[in-house]
């Protein structure tokens, strides 16, 4: 079998899964935000946290909410790791430094899992799955929740409550990621990967000396790594290590995993709003951008522009044999166009334009289909832009899901769609800029700034991977990266959610004549549209004298 049916095959077998798994999980997401009753697992949580979990919030007591325990898990973790050294399970490791500690605090806390330091010679049992894994449900069900809340804002009407913000955080993690991952841990351990929590050993003997590694509850945080699209791995070469990712069938599992909330999110969308309809053009925005990428990097990767390319059959560097260019393909855009962040091959050493094709992925504010949560509300965002041009086209008011898009929605979205790209690119020229910053850099030229540039985009846009390349892991670095992380994740959250009371505040408007249809294929055009040119407005600039110079130059 060629590689190239290979990848294809392998397209196709996702796409399946995801189908499959899209209607059941959907109207289950939507039963649990909208349900009434609470479990007992539950009850004890609220009693232990003192939550009221039937109190309605509006939006500022919903955003504290979310900003309190976020800034209580960022304190945790960050002490967690300073005192590593005095824990037990720590493996003999000693306490993170202190710009190394916020950084990591700030990377799991914001659902980035931004990682400047190698897992197996840093990290012990206790901090990895007390402080890290324990971030990784958490801070998914905070964006899940955020999410919700916005949906809850064009389904009400004429109140600014928005839910309970405790019950959607619990919900999130009780009902949906700890099953889900549960089950995905065990699939993962009949696929090879380890679970245990074993110290370090001896393996073998390795040119003339020998190799240790850590074992370690690998499998459980791979599991939800995956599902709540948080990326970071136990060992520093994440999914491409065996421990993590032994085989093709693991890989495609991992895949499969990265995309199901995501994509599932936009039939609980539709569920809660009272149309399918409009989750299903939702649906098919996010799948056409997420299929067209996957065939851009697949041609980009398997071109065979030289000798090596084609006894390779395609652009193995960087890549692990046991995936091929297909899967490792597949896994770079699926990853980078979430808020993933888990690698299996290295992006530096894709081509010119596949590296670029990463990098746009995250630029695009990771909503085809984006993180958890984070997806779905950056791409009704992108539609209510979508619709406030439409109505400018027209000379119409414009309107979305019956609610009017005035001057406050289209303010609040516009800050939304404006803070990402000014983090990134404001980082990463004062980077540029800077004497020392440069000096991180492993290659000069326009490899040197794609790796400045990738590392900022993906610490704004919370997708947590590396181009590989940069050393990150100075006081710089892991300073401004870590504050690019808190503030990419929560500033567009205060706007998410000012926008949510704001729409549910409002009286439902009846569709008239002039109204644009939105879950006709002809929005479902305007909204990618709208998606690829401000992106490419933005970023274009940076984009050419990075990736694009590079991929001309080979």
């Amino acid at each position: 079998m060629s590689p190239v049916l290979a990848g294809v095959l392998q397209m196709l077998a996702l796409i399946a899964a995801l189908a499959l798994a899209y209607r059941p999980l959907g109207d289950y997401m939507a039963g649990v935000y909208s349900s009434k009753k609470h479990l007992r697992v539950e009850k004890w949580i609220y009693k232990a946290i003192g939550a009221n979990p039937t109190a309605e919030m509006r939006w500022p007591a919903y955003l504290r909410g979310v900003l309190a325990f976020s800034a209580v898990g960022v304190l945790f973790l960050y002490l967690l790791q300073r005192l590593q050294g005095s824990l037990p399970g720590s493996l003999g490791f000693s306490s993170i430094d202190p710009d190394q500690a916020f950084n990591t605090a700030a990377s799991f806390v914001s659902n980035t899992n931004w990682q400047s330091y190698y897992g197996e010679q840093a990290m012990g049992h206790v901090v990895q799955t007390g402080g890290l894994a324990v971030q990784n449900f958490v801070s998914a069900a905070v964006g899940i929740a955020v999410a919700v809340a916005l949906v809850r804002g064009f389904a009400r009407s004429r109140t600014g409550e928005l839910g309970n913000f405790w019950a959607d955080l619990v919900r999130g993690t009780v009902r949906i990621l700890i099953p889900l991952s549960v089950i995905a841990a065990i699939l993962l351990v009949a696929c090879g990967a380890i679970q245990n929590f074993a110290g370090i050993h001896e393996v073998g003997q390795f040119m003339g000396g020998s190799q240790q590694w850590n074992g370690g509850a690998v499998a459980s945080q791979e599991a939800i790594k995956e599902i709540g699209t948080n990326g970071g791995g136990y060992f520093n070469a994440n999914s491409a290590h065996p421990f993590e990712n032994p085989n093709p069938i693991s890989n495609l599992l991992e895949i499969f995993l990265i995309l199901l909330i995501p994509f599932a999110l936009t039939r609980t969308f539709g569920r809660m709003v009272g149309s399918l309809k409009q989750g299903y053009a939702i649906l098919a925005a996010m799948v056409t951008i997420w299929i067209g990428f996957t065939a851009l990097m697949m041609w980009t990767e398997f071109h065979h522009g030289a000798p090596a390319f084609d006894v390779a059959g395609g652009a193995m560097e960087g890549k692990e044999t046991r995936f091929g260019v297909g899967g490792s393909s597949i896994f770079a855009v699926a990853t980078t166009l979430t808020s993933t962040g888990a690698v299996n091959s290295f992006h530096s050493s894709f081509t010119g334009f596949g590296g670029g094709i990463t990098m746009l992925g995250m630029q695009l504010g990771e909503i085809a289909p984006g993180g958890v949560g984070s997806g779905i509300y950056g791409m009704l965002i992108m539609a209510i832009i979508a619709v406030f041009i439409a109505g400018l086209m027209v000379g119409r008011t414009p309107e979305y899901l019956g609610k009017k898009i005035g001057t406050r929605e289209i303010k609040l979205a516009a800050c939304y769609i404006l803070i990402t790209p000014a983090l990134v690119l404001c980082f990463t020229a004062a980077s540029m800029a800077l004497p020392t910053p440069g000096d991180s850099m492993t290659n000069s030229g326009a490899h040197g700034f794609s790796e400045i540039l990738y590392a900022f985009s993906s610490g704004a846009n919370n997708n947590g991977s590396a181009f590989a390349g940069l050393n990150a892991d100075t006081q710089w670095f892991n300073t401004t990266i870590g504050l690019a992380m808190l503030l990419g994740r929560f500033l567009p959250m205060v706007f998410v959610l000012a926008l949510a009371g704001s729409l549910a505040e409002q009286k439902p408007v009846p569709a008239t004549a002039g109204t644009l249809r939105t879950e006709k294929p002809l929005f479902t055009g305007l909204l990618v549209g709208t998606i690829l040119i401000i992106t490419g407005l933005t970023y274009f600039p940076a984009l050419a004298l990075g990736p694009l110079a590079e991929g001309l130059a080979s």
